[in-house]
């Protein structure tokens, strides 16, 4: 079953916020599902405020990032650009364990390698994009993101072992499916 979420590029003074997973020990994007009864707008102004304490206004959407053979079906994030509007930046929550801006040219790591192209395009002023991103799943088809956190929790599987999995060489092609842009 494919999963839908909404992932937020939020800039700062030309740095760019990202949080440091709880789940899999990784520096990303905020983000994550929309709840039901809400629109994704809104699940994009929760989630920033839930994973780092910020406030933010959405400036625009940046476009809508598939990666179709992703984990039991796909998952299709759309990407907002924001900018912080108040709030407090909290490094540490129940789903984070850092968050911090970073230049863009001085990303942390371990580093969701697929979120680079989400934050060049959000430099590069893309809206309205639609982009497919050839990530492969590096498990076997039926094996689940719940699968992983079970096996993560019982010993079964070490973070390192997992980062390095999904991590993988951190190269996956990127198609702008959508005709209208110059990128």
């Amino acid at each position: 079953m494919p999963t839908y979420g909404v992932e937020i590029a939020v800039f700062g003074a030309g740095k760019v916020l990202l949080i440091k997973r709880r789940d899999f020990q990784v520096w990303a994007l905020p983000g994550g599902g929309i709840d039901a009864g809400e629109s994704v707008a809104q699940a994009a102004v929760r989630e920033t405020r839930e994973e780092t304490g910020l406030e933010v206004e959405l400036q625009h959407l940046v476009g809508v990032y598939s990666r179709p053979t992703w984990c039991q079906g796909g998952d299709h994030d759309l990407l907002f650009s924001a900018r912080p509007v108040g709030g407090e930046l909290i490094k540490e929550g129940d789903e984070t364990l850092d968050a911090g801006f970073f230049a863009p040219d001085a990303l942390p790591k371990p580093f969701v390698y697929w979120h680079r192209q989400r934050i060049d395009d959000v430099l590069a002023g893309a809206q309205g994009i639609a982009c497919r991103q050839d990530t492969p799943w590096p498990f076997a088809d039926e094996v689940t993101l719940s699968d992983l956190r079970q096996q993560l929790a019982t010993g079964q599987l070490t973070l390192a072992k997992l980062s390095q999995k999904i991590l993988g060489s951190g190269a996956d092609e990127r198609i702008v499916e959508t005709n209208d842009t110059d990128l």
